[in-house]
């Protein structure tokens, strides 16, 4: 890589907030008091996120969630499909208005 492209780079990820992120990351990992076993994984769960969010946490929340919307849009479904069934049987079985002697 040439020194205009890392340059460039360099300026890229100043400018889209990466290295300031990236500081942050790494400056609360030095005033750690206790310093962790596996610094990656502590810089993946500060790295983007609020501290004390859990991440999987949140994930199993989405999933059942999904499951909660899955169940809802079936439930729809199915009394959309009654209503349906029953405006039909209301319309079939109505009399038919017969025109009045005036």
């Amino acid at each position: 890589m040439q020194a205009a492209e890392k340059e460039e780079f360099r300026n890229y990820l100043e400018k889209s907030g990466v290295i300031d992120s990236m500081t942050k990351v790494l400056v609360g990992l030095y005033e750690e008091p206790e310093k962790p076993s596996d610094a990656l994984d502590f810089i993946r769960r500060h790295l983007g996120s609020a501290a004390g969010v859990d991440i999987d946490g949140l994930k199993q929340e989405n999933l059942d969630l999904k499951s909660q919307v899955a169940e809802l849009t079936q439930k729809v479904e199915e009394l959309t499909k009654k209503l349906q069934e029953n405006e039909e049987k209301k319309d079939t079985s109505a009399p038919t208005p017969t025109p009045s002697d005036s």
